[in-house]
């Protein structure tokens, strides 16, 4: 273990104890990784796209506590909040305007619970944009085609 110098005292006290893991903690609204159960980007917070997983995991995962972002309006997080006094889930608003991240909202324990997948999927979102692009583009070869019929 290496000695504490002046100047790691004078910046301890200046800007408090160093946590292990920080930038993690700032990108994760507080928290760590290996604590998070579901993590939702401000997009999908904002139009609730992920509304249904978070309830899902909501109803498996009593004891967790739900961490919003605070640079999201409040009027997009109102349903999220719904859900979360439904099944007496704690939830606090995070403002750090040191760090940006594209979190909107986390599920998440005290504990490190280890979840592989802790982002929502967004297949079914890209499947949907995949599916629109090709009608654009039938429709307008299409029209092509019966230009020179």
């Amino acid at each position: 273990m290496t000695k504490k110098n002046v100047e790691d005292y004078l910046n301890e006290g200046i800007y408090g104890t160093r946590l292990p893991k920080q930038g993690e903690r700032n990108y994760f609204l507080g928290t760590l990784r290996e604590r998070i159960v579901l993590a939702l980007k401000k997009g999908q917070v904002m139009t609730d796209k992920g509304l249904e997983k978070l309830e899902e995991e909501m109803k498996k995962n009593k004891d967790a506590k739900l961490i919003f972002n605070g640079d999201v309006a409040s009027k997009f997080l109102k349903e999220e909040k719904e859900l979360a006094d439904k099944y007496n889930i704690p939830y606090t608003v995070v403002t750090n305007e040191e760090s940006e991240t594209d979190i909107g909202a986390v599920l998440a324990y005290d504990y490190a619970v280890e979840r592989e997948n802790i982002y929502l999927l967004e297949e079914q979102e890209n499947d949907d944009q995949e599916t629109d692009e090709k009608e654009v583009s039938t429709s307008f070869i299409s029209k092509i085609k019966n230009m020179f019929q």
